[in-house]
């Protein structure tokens, strides 16, 4: 019996971490490609031109079609394949990217590898809570995507008041939030890896797990450049 159970067990542990380490693959793959595309676009003259010059047109699609490939894929994960879910990530991670490409216009480049790596440490600390932590994060994340509600409503506001110490208040707030998110985010993929197996649907989850883990990094740096970055 002893040798059935660890017979069956080594497949299950085997899923299991393929899962954790094909999410984590898709999360450093996307900041990746985010990296080099917000670099590249940084350099380029056309490129800038494009995004900014016309600032009622250029900056505005790009944004628009980072939402929708982002609710696309949310909205059709049950019945798009793994290469389509693959393909709008990677689009998704580029085209963030080349949004992202205006901090390299305003902030310093050391205050952008700072911020940098403070967010990966902030982010590696909180994944390891996550991932050994004993409590249930459930309803903790519950109320943490309410809070992100409240930013997004909170954000709105402050694009018309432009109220520097409101933009202040709303990156020290956002900062906290998906910390906290980084943690409800790692145990939520670790539960999700106890079932999981090499079927096509786990795989999907895999890219959706990493997109989580991409936006929470992604708004932890921006934040703190925000907050700690010097401008140029």
């Amino acid at each position: 019996m002893n040798t059935n159970s660890a017979i069956n067990y080594r497949p299950a542990a085997e899923e299991k971490q393929r899962f954790i380490t094909r999410t984590y693959m898709w999360m450093g793959l996307a900041l990746l490609i985010s990296a080099v595309a917000a670099f590249y676009t940084s350099t380029s003259e056309q490129l800038l031109t494009m995004l900014f010059s016309n600032k009622a047109f250029g900056f505005k699609v790009v944004a628009i079609v980072e939402l929708a490939l982002v609710f696309i894929l949310s909205m059709t994960l049950r019945s798009i394949s793994v290469f389509g879910a693959a393909v709008m990530f990677i689009a998704y991670s580029l085209i963030n990217g080349i949004t992202l490409s205006s901090i390299f216009l305003v902030f310093d480049i050391g205050s952008i590898a700072f911020c940098f790596g403070g967010a990966a440490a902030m982010f590696i600390v909180m994944s390891i809570y996550g991932k050994v932590t004993k409590q249930d994060l459930s309803k903790a994340g519950h109320y943490l995507l309410m809070a992100v509600l409240g930013l997004i409503v909170v954000s709105l506001i402050n694009w018309l008041l432009k109220s520097p110490m409101l933009d202040r208040l709303i990156s020290m707030v956002t900062v906290v939030v998906f910390t906290g998110l980084t943690a409800y985010d790692t145990q939520k993929i670790l539960r999700t890896a106890q079932r999981a197996n090499d079927s096509d649907a786990y795989k999907k989850l895999a890219i959706v797990g990493a997109l989580e883990l991409y936006l929470d990094f992604i708004n932890i740096f921006l934040s703190l450049l925000r907050l700690f970055g010097k401008r140029k």
